[in-house]
Formats: C-alpha cells, structure tokens, sequence
C-alpha cells in the first residue's frame, strides 16, 4: 500500500512538473506582435504613375514578426531605384529597415516607429542623412500616400507619393 501511494506522489509531482513546462511554452508562443499589426493595412501591391516614371512598392507577411516589402521606380524601361524593406518587431519595437544597394555601402537602415494609429504610421532615424522620417497613410482600403521628409543640404524636404493598390 505504501509503495502505491509513494508511487501517485511521484506521478503527481511529474505531472505537475510537465504541466508547468507545457504553460511556459505556451506563453512563448504566444507572443503578441501588436506593433506589427499595425501596418496590416500595407500588405499588397502599391503602384504611382506618372510622366516621370512608375513607382511599385510590394508588401507581404513573411510571418508574425516580419512584413518584407520591395519598393522600385522605373523611368521608360531602367530601374532607377529599388530596395528591401522589412519591418521587423523586437519586443515592443517596430523597426522599417530598408536596404538600396547603391547607399550606405549596401547595409541596412533602422527606422523606428514613432506613431502609429489606424492610418498612419511614422517611422524615424533623426541620424539618417535623408530622409529622417517616412511615413504612410492611409487615404482609403485602396489609397495611401508615402512621404519621406527630413533636412537636406540645410533645408526641410519632403517628397511625397500618392500611391494605389493594384492586382
């Protein structure tokens, strides 16, 4: 008798051990990337045209804490301009890091979220040479504009691209 009860303590510790260890891993898992969230309105295909040339900027959820986006302008048939951008969660930090491989020796750039509602979302490196602040927002489901705006050569520029979503 002795031995069976010794023997339910210990399957009750070992159970409760396991238990333990299966809560830990769920709360892990379920880590939330709300900052991330914010920017589900950006998923799809953005595209400005005019007489000065085409801009695209494609944006897809890679997975909970990565979006990855590629944005380029073509003048006639020549890619001008193109980078990598991925927007990234750490913790309760949500970076823009876009790379363009002809500026800043090819390496990335950080941005972080400054401000955030449910249509626009600005991002910022006062460090940058320029542009130091990017931001987008949300006109309609299928309208937004980008701006980019920070010093240069002394003087505040801002550039800004009104964009529509596409197939």
């Amino acid at each position: 008798m002795r031995k069976a009860s010794n023997y339910i303590i210990i399957l009750t510790m070992v159970s409760v051990i396991f238990s333990c260890a299966d809560q830990e891993a769920n709360d892990t898992n379920s880590i939330s990337y709300s900052e991330l969230k914010k920017s589900d309105w950006l998923i799809g295909k953005w595209q400005y045209n005019s007489s000065e040339g085409n801009a695209t900027e494609i944006w897809e959820k890679k997975n909970d804490s990565l979006y990855v986006g590629e944005s380029y302008f073509i003048i006639g048939q020549d890619t001008v301009q193109s980078e990598q951008i991925n927007l990234e969660q750490h913790g309760s930090a949500l970076l823009y890091i876009p790379t363009v491989k002809d500026q800043n020796n090819g390496k990335p750039v950080k941005f972080t979220l400054t401000l955030a509602t449910s249509k626009l979302l600005v991002f910022e490196n006062p460090a940058h040479d320029f542009p130091q602040k990017i931001s987008y927002t949300k006109i309609a489901s299928d309208s937004l504009v980008v701006e980019v705006s920070g010093m240069m050569e002394g003087q505040e520029v801002s550039q800004k691209l009104p964009m529509s979503k596409s197939n």
